[in-house]
């Protein structure tokens, strides 16, 4: 009875909190977010997660918030400050974990597979690291640094998967996103999966079809699979992903003729068919539209046109770009190929930004616990690189 009582009281206040979270826009330092320091909306999350999806209930009841709590009881605060210090020096990291934490948690789940090396030196051991969706791929030096501070307060204690997983929440925190809650107690995956990423992660000239498949079989609805790939707002897209759509899409040898001819002009003087360094970065935010890295790639809020305000930080500028059909890739203008995923779009587009960010928020919380490994499964690496017994 008593539980039953402070467990409604908890939902009331952490409620309260998530609100005024996110529908403001916080500060650049995660050491000054409160909101760290308990577990908001976990409660109302684990209840809603529970009942929508049976795959999340069996990997949410193993994992709990601030389960170091004893065993690490500094790991969050280590997370935190590390980023904190890190995005000070690159503001790219944000959006580099956010696409590493999401290609990670796509295949066979949150579980750091994406890190492992188990060639064991064979060279025609293909490594997930290796399939082409993830070839471009960064921030795995900066989860190394974090892990590494960990590994000196409590060696052998939190596991890569976790790492990331709050790695990436505190990141997008500081590009101005939402808050929530991350459950911890994932382990390492003992192997990684070289064909399935090959297959199993949305590429940039998918169809809404093929899209929303992919998602679906994750347990993933519309509404969250439209506001996953709003994630998108604070990303530089490379133009490695953009030049096929601009010259030569689908084997056609014509661009993607949906495009308009001032759009496509206009990306084509960002990304040239003779530019020979279009595997330089990965998504990273942009500040400004007077960034000078254009033939790296395009971000959403450099793509937009003049006559749309917005904010340079974790807002609404890439539904905002879909509906004005100025989607950087094919599979995102795909959005606005039905209606119903269109309706979301604009739904994400009609207000200041409130929508958006708590779908995201949830929706995150799902990918984070998406196929998790836990208890006596996997392992916890003290080198994200290498499996326990060549550590």
């Amino acid at each position: 009875m008593l539980k039953s009582l402070f467990n409604r009281w908890v939902f009331l206040v952490l409620m309260i909190s998530v609100l005024v979270s996110l529908r403001r826009t916080p500060e650049k330092s995660i050491e000054s977010e409160t909101e760290l320091t308990h577990p908001i909306f976990s409660v109302f999350l684990q209840k809603d997660l529970a009942q929508e999806d049976e795959a999340s209930s069996g990997s949410i009841l193993y994992l709990e918030y601030d389960y170091y709590r004893e065993t690490c009881p500094e790991a969050e605060k280590i997370v935190s400050s590390r980023m904190a210090r890190i995005y000070k020096e690159d503001q790219d990291v944000s959006a580099g974990l956010l696409r590493l934490f999401f290609h990670d948690c796509f295949i066979k789940g949150c579980d750091a597979s994406l890190f492992l090396d188990d060639s064991n030196g064979n060279k025609s051991y293909l490594i997930e690291r290796q399939a082409i969706p993830h070839t471009t791929l960064k921030g795995f030096d900066k989860i190394g640094l974090i892990k590494e501070e960990l590994e000196m307060a409590c060696p052998g204690v939190v596991s890569c998967a976790d790492t990331l997983a709050l790695a990436t929440r505190d990141g997008i925190l500081l590009a101005g996103g939402p808050y929530y809650p991350v459950f911890t107690g994932r382990r390492d995956s003992i192997r990684s999966y070289y064909q399935e990423a090959m297959a199993g992660v949305p590429g940039p000239d998918d169809n809404l079809n093929r899209i929303l498949q992919l998602f679906s079989v994750r347990g993933f609805n519309d509404r969250e699979t439209v506001s996953l790939l709003g994630a998108h707002n604070i990303g530089k897209i490379s133009c490695q992903f953009i030049r096929s759509r601009l010259y030569n899409f689908n084997g056609t040898g014509q661009p993607d003729s949906t495009m308009t001819d001032d759009f496509l002009n206009e990306m084509r003087l960002n990304c040239q068919e003779s530019n020979k360094n279009s595997v330089d970065v990965a998504p990273a935010p942009i500040r400004s539209r007077k960034m000078t890295e254009l033939t790296a790639g395009m971000s959403y809020y450099q793509g937009l046109t003049s006559s749309i305000s917005s904010g340079a930080g974790f807002d609404t500028h890439y539904f905002h770009s879909l509906l004005k059909g100025r989607g950087l890739l094919y599979s995102d203008q795909q959005l606005m190929a039905d209606e119903k995923t269109a309706d979301l779009v604009r739904a994400y587009a009609s207000d200041d930004g409130t929508t958006f960010r708590v779908d995201f928020a949830r929706a995150m919380v799902k990918l984070s616990i998406l196929g998790v490994l836990y208890g006596s499964q996997g392992q916890v690496r003290t080198n994200c690189t290498l499996p326990v017994n060549n550590s």
